[in-house]
């Protein structure tokens, strides 16, 4: 699989970037519109969360978009991690492909 080599833009950066700073929203306002605590929205925001099915669906809602929008975030950068990753790409060595007879 080709991928770019620099790093695509994180669910934080983009969450913060694209939508907060715009919006001039803080963690607490978007924390109270998601109804989540706002710690959920600080680990989103630093990437310490991974971006789930109910959170996209949760951020889509609060910002018209849609969840799957979130999760291709999510997606490229985790893709772009583990292509990236020595200990990944050693596993990802090991697996053989299985080839069927005709």
């Amino acid at each position: 699989m080709l991928m770019t080599p620099r790093k695509p833009a994180t669910v934080g950066e983009i969450l913060i970037e694209e939508f907060m700073e715009p919006m001039k929203l803080t963690q607490s306002v978007l924390a109270e519109a998601m109804g989540v605590p706002r710690k959920h929205v600080n680990e989103l925001c630093n990437d310490r969360r991974g971006m789930t099915v109910p959170t996209a669906l949760i951020l889509a809602r609060v910002f018209g978009n849609s969840a799957d929008f979130w999760l291709n975030i999510q997606r490229r950068s985790d893709l772009w991690q583990a292509m990236h990753d020595p200990k990944e790409q050693e596993r990802i060595g090991r697996a053989k492909p299985i080839i069927q007879a005709a």
